[in-house]
Protein backbone atom coordinates (compact mmCIF):
# COMPACT_ATOMS: atom_id res chain seq x y z
CA UNK A 1 0.00 0.00 0.00
CA UNK A 2 1.81 3.54 -1.15
CA UNK A 3 2.15 5.60 1.97
CA UNK A 4 0.84 9.04 2.11
CA UNK A 5 3.01 11.80 3.16
CA UNK A 6 1.80 16.01 2.71
CA UNK A 7 3.03 19.55 3.37
CA UNK A 8 0.50 21.53 5.46
CA UNK A 9 0.23 25.46 5.30
CA UNK A 10 -1.77 28.77 4.51
CA UNK A 11 -1.39 29.76 2.05
CA UNK A 12 0.54 26.18 0.25
CA UNK A 13 -0.45 26.46 -3.68
CA UNK A 14 3.48 27.83 -3.70
CA UNK A 15 4.84 25.23 -2.28
CA UNK A 16 7.41 23.33 -4.15
CA UNK A 17 7.72 20.60 -1.53
CA UNK A 18 5.68 17.99 -3.69
CA UNK A 19 7.61 18.39 -6.58
CA UNK A 20 11.27 17.87 -4.68
CA UNK A 21 9.82 15.11 -2.17
CA UNK A 22 7.87 13.12 -6.12
CA UNK A 23 11.86 13.29 -7.30
CA UNK A 24 13.16 11.83 -3.63
CA UNK A 25 10.60 9.17 -4.10
CA UNK A 26 11.95 8.34 -7.48
CA UNK A 27 15.10 8.70 -6.99
CA UNK A 28 15.50 6.29 -4.33
CA UNK A 29 12.78 3.72 -5.35
CA UNK A 30 10.09 4.76 -2.04
CA UNK A 31 6.57 4.01 -2.91
CA UNK A 32 4.78 6.73 -1.25
CA UNK A 33 2.61 9.71 -2.57
CA UNK A 34 3.07 13.65 -1.03
CA UNK A 35 0.67 16.41 -1.11
CA UNK A 36 -0.10 20.20 -0.38
CA UNK A 37 -2.93 20.52 1.70
CA UNK A 38 -4.25 24.19 2.40
CA UNK A 39 -5.02 24.23 6.89
CA UNK A 40 -7.77 26.55 7.52
CA UNK A 41 -5.76 28.95 9.94
CA UNK A 42 -8.41 27.94 12.66
CA UNK A 43 -8.22 24.34 11.72
CA UNK A 44 -4.54 23.19 11.40
CA UNK A 45 -4.81 20.55 14.00
CA UNK A 46 -8.33 18.83 13.00
CA UNK A 47 -6.45 18.91 9.03
CA UNK A 48 -3.74 16.78 10.53
CA UNK A 49 -5.68 14.24 12.64
CA UNK A 50 -8.00 13.71 9.48
CA UNK A 51 -5.24 13.51 7.17
CA UNK A 52 -3.69 10.81 10.03
CA UNK A 53 -7.32 9.07 9.61
CA UNK A 54 -6.97 8.99 6.10
CA UNK A 55 -3.61 7.31 6.42
CA UNK A 56 -0.94 9.28 6.65
CA UNK A 57 2.50 8.61 7.48
CA UNK A 58 4.14 11.65 8.01
CA UNK A 59 3.72 15.44 7.07
CA UNK A 60 5.81 18.68 6.62
CA UNK A 61 4.61 21.73 8.33
CA UNK A 62 5.25 25.77 6.80
CA UNK A 63 4.27 29.00 7.72
CA UNK A 64 1.93 29.62 10.02
CA UNK A 65 1.81 26.22 11.43
CA UNK A 66 5.23 25.89 13.15
CA UNK A 67 4.22 26.52 16.53
CA UNK A 68 1.01 25.00 16.68
CA UNK A 69 2.70 21.51 15.50
CA UNK A 70 5.13 21.58 18.17
CA UNK A 71 2.04 21.79 20.55
CA UNK A 72 0.06 18.96 18.59
CA UNK A 73 3.20 16.83 18.89
CA UNK A 74 3.44 13.91 21.40
CA UNK A 75 6.76 13.68 21.13
CA UNK A 76 9.65 15.79 20.01
CA UNK A 77 13.20 15.49 18.85
CA UNK A 78 16.05 17.17 21.25
CA UNK A 79 16.61 19.97 18.11
CA UNK A 80 12.90 20.15 17.96
CA UNK A 81 12.72 20.81 21.81
CA UNK A 82 15.26 23.35 21.27
CA UNK A 83 13.95 25.51 18.34
CA UNK A 84 10.28 25.41 19.48
CA UNK A 85 9.10 24.52 16.63
CA UNK A 86 8.34 21.21 14.52
CA UNK A 87 8.22 21.28 10.14
CA UNK A 88 8.50 17.76 10.38
CA UNK A 89 5.47 15.23 12.36
CA UNK A 90 5.91 11.49 11.99
CA UNK A 91 2.74 9.35 12.97
CA UNK A 92 3.11 5.87 14.52
CA UNK A 93 1.27 3.90 17.09
CA UNK A 94 2.44 6.00 19.79
CA UNK A 95 0.85 8.64 18.08
CA UNK A 96 2.80 12.16 16.80
CA UNK A 97 6.26 12.72 16.40
CA UNK A 98 7.64 16.33 16.13
CA UNK A 99 11.22 16.93 14.91
CA UNK A 100 12.86 19.88 13.02
CA UNK A 101 14.88 19.95 10.09
CA UNK A 102 15.14 23.52 9.16
CA UNK A 103 18.88 24.05 10.99
CA UNK A 104 19.87 20.70 9.34
CA UNK A 105 19.44 21.77 6.11
CA UNK A 106 20.38 25.30 6.57
CA UNK A 107 24.39 24.05 7.74
CA UNK A 108 23.68 21.53 4.93
CA UNK A 109 23.50 24.13 2.28
CA UNK A 110 26.17 26.09 3.54
CA UNK A 111 28.94 23.44 4.27
CA UNK A 112 28.31 21.12 1.19
CA UNK A 113 26.26 23.03 -1.45
CA UNK A 114 28.09 26.32 -0.80
CA UNK A 115 31.41 25.37 0.24
CA UNK A 116 31.22 27.71 3.37
CA UNK A 117 32.93 26.13 6.34
CA UNK A 118 32.00 27.96 9.55
CA UNK A 119 33.97 26.56 12.03
CA UNK A 120 35.71 29.74 13.26
CA UNK A 121 33.14 32.57 11.57
CA UNK A 122 31.69 35.67 12.97
CA UNK A 123 27.93 34.80 11.92
CA UNK A 124 25.40 37.32 12.01
CA UNK A 125 21.67 36.07 12.00
CA UNK A 126 19.04 38.56 11.87
CA UNK A 127 15.76 38.23 13.17
CA UNK A 128 14.54 36.24 16.45
CA UNK A 129 11.41 34.53 15.63
CA UNK A 130 10.77 30.86 14.61
CA UNK A 131 12.87 30.70 11.45
CA UNK A 132 15.95 31.57 13.54
CA UNK A 133 15.25 29.68 16.80
CA UNK A 134 15.13 26.39 14.67
CA UNK A 135 18.58 27.08 13.20
CA UNK A 136 20.83 28.56 16.37
CA UNK A 137 21.43 25.01 18.09
CA UNK A 138 23.07 23.84 14.69
CA UNK A 139 24.62 26.80 13.94
CA UNK A 140 26.42 26.41 17.15
CA UNK A 141 27.52 22.54 16.88
CA UNK A 142 29.75 23.81 13.64
CA UNK A 143 31.61 26.10 16.42
CA UNK A 144 31.85 29.30 15.20
CA UNK A 145 33.89 31.67 16.78
CA UNK A 146 31.22 34.39 17.44
CA UNK A 147 26.94 33.99 16.82
CA UNK A 148 25.29 37.00 17.00
CA UNK A 149 21.43 37.42 17.21
CA UNK A 150 20.18 40.90 16.06
CA UNK A 151 16.22 41.89 16.09
CA UNK A 152 14.49 45.21 15.84
CA UNK A 153 12.74 43.74 19.36
CA UNK A 154 16.28 43.42 20.96
CA UNK A 155 15.00 41.53 24.51
CA UNK A 156 13.69 39.01 22.43
CA UNK A 157 16.99 38.14 20.68
CA UNK A 158 18.15 38.58 24.20
CA UNK A 159 15.92 35.71 25.12
CA UNK A 160 17.12 33.11 22.50
CA UNK A 161 20.75 34.28 23.40
CA UNK A 162 20.45 33.34 27.24
CA UNK A 163 17.73 30.05 26.19
CA UNK A 164 20.99 28.68 23.79
CA UNK A 165 24.13 30.33 25.52
CA UNK A 166 27.52 29.41 24.31
CA UNK A 167 28.28 32.54 24.69
CA UNK A 168 25.35 33.77 21.86
CA UNK A 169 25.23 37.93 22.17
CA UNK A 170 22.18 39.66 21.35
CA UNK A 171 21.78 43.28 20.11
CA UNK A 172 19.71 45.57 17.87
CA UNK A 173 20.33 46.15 13.86
CA UNK A 174 21.49 48.74 13.91
CA UNK A 175 23.92 48.33 16.89
CA UNK A 176 25.63 45.56 14.34
CA UNK A 177 27.66 47.33 12.38
CA UNK A 178 30.99 45.44 11.99
CA UNK A 179 31.88 42.82 9.68
CA UNK A 180 30.90 39.27 9.79
CA UNK A 181 31.89 36.76 8.15
CA UNK A 182 28.52 35.01 7.11
CA UNK A 183 24.98 37.06 7.55
CA UNK A 184 21.86 35.33 7.55
CA UNK A 185 18.27 36.83 7.32
CA UNK A 186 15.46 35.03 8.93
CA UNK A 187 13.30 37.91 9.30
CA UNK A 188 10.08 37.94 7.60
CA UNK A 189 11.33 41.61 6.08
CA UNK A 190 11.99 39.85 2.66
CA UNK A 191 8.39 38.14 2.09
CA UNK A 192 7.12 41.85 2.56
CA UNK A 193 10.01 42.99 -0.44
CA UNK A 194 11.43 45.19 2.90
CA UNK A 195 15.01 45.34 4.04
CA UNK A 196 16.44 45.38 8.12
CA UNK A 197 17.39 48.71 8.64
CA UNK A 198 21.76 47.42 8.27
CA UNK A 199 24.81 49.34 8.32
CA UNK A 200 26.74 48.42 4.83
CA UNK A 201 29.76 47.86 7.15
CA UNK A 202 28.58 44.27 8.06
CA UNK A 203 29.66 43.26 4.13
CA UNK A 204 33.06 43.13 2.98
CA UNK A 205 34.50 40.89 -0.18
CA UNK A 206 34.96 37.68 2.07
CA UNK A 207 31.15 38.24 3.38
CA UNK A 208 28.46 35.37 2.44
CA UNK A 209 24.84 37.14 2.97
CA UNK A 210 22.19 34.11 2.85
CA UNK A 211 18.30 35.13 2.75
CA UNK A 212 16.11 31.70 4.00
CA UNK A 213 13.76 33.06 1.53
CA UNK A 214 14.25 31.62 -1.91
CA UNK A 215 12.56 32.26 -5.47
CA UNK A 216 13.33 36.08 -5.98
CA UNK A 217 16.40 38.52 -5.12
CA UNK A 218 15.41 39.98 -1.84
CA UNK A 219 16.05 43.77 -0.74
CA UNK A 220 18.84 41.92 1.90
CA UNK A 221 20.55 40.25 -0.87
CA UNK A 222 20.61 43.33 -3.51
CA UNK A 223 21.85 45.27 -0.74
CA UNK A 224 24.49 43.12 0.47
CA UNK A 225 25.41 42.71 -3.25
CA UNK A 226 25.50 46.31 -3.89
CA UNK A 227 28.25 46.86 -0.68
CA UNK A 228 30.63 43.86 -1.90
CA UNK A 229 28.89 40.91 -0.33
CA UNK A 230 28.93 37.27 -2.10
CA UNK A 231 24.91 36.27 -1.96
CA UNK A 232 22.52 33.23 -1.63
CA UNK A 233 19.16 32.63 -1.31
CA UNK A 234 17.08 29.39 0.41
CA UNK A 235 16.37 27.34 -2.12
CA UNK A 236 19.45 24.80 -1.18
CA UNK A 237 17.99 25.08 2.31
CA UNK A 238 14.51 24.36 0.90
CA UNK A 239 15.87 21.24 -0.51
CA UNK A 240 18.24 19.85 2.30
CA UNK A 241 15.54 20.14 4.70
CA UNK A 242 13.27 18.23 2.81
CA UNK A 243 15.97 15.68 1.99
CA UNK A 244 16.63 15.48 6.16
CA UNK A 245 12.34 15.22 6.44
CA UNK A 246 12.88 12.39 4.00
CA UNK A 247 15.32 10.94 6.18
CA UNK A 248 13.58 10.84 9.16
CA UNK A 249 10.24 9.18 7.52
CA UNK A 250 12.02 6.77 5.08
CA UNK A 251 15.64 5.93 6.19
CA UNK A 252 16.81 7.07 3.48
CA UNK A 253 18.87 10.11 2.56
CA UNK A 254 18.17 11.63 -0.84
CA UNK A 255 20.53 13.04 -3.43
CA UNK A 256 20.22 16.90 -3.27
CA UNK A 257 22.52 17.87 -5.66
CA UNK A 258 19.94 17.57 -8.65
CA UNK A 259 17.26 18.07 -7.19
CA UNK A 260 18.36 22.28 -7.03
CA UNK A 261 20.07 22.48 -10.05
CA UNK A 262 16.61 21.46 -11.57
CA UNK A 263 14.83 23.51 -9.25
CA UNK A 264 16.89 26.49 -10.11
CA UNK A 265 16.58 26.06 -14.09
Amino acid sequence: MTDRYAVFGHPIAHSKSPQIHATFARQTGQDMTYEAILAPLDGFADSVVQFIAAGGRGANVTVPFKEEAYKLAKRLSPRAQRAGAVNTLSFDDSGIVGDNTDGAGLVADLTRNLNCHLDGKRILLLGAGGAARGVIEPLLEQQPTALVIANRTVSRAQELAELFGNGVTACSFEAADTPFDIVINATAASLAGELPPLSPTLFTADTLAYDMMYGRDTPFLSFARTHGAATSDGLGMLVEQAAEAFFVWRGVRPDTTAVIAALRT
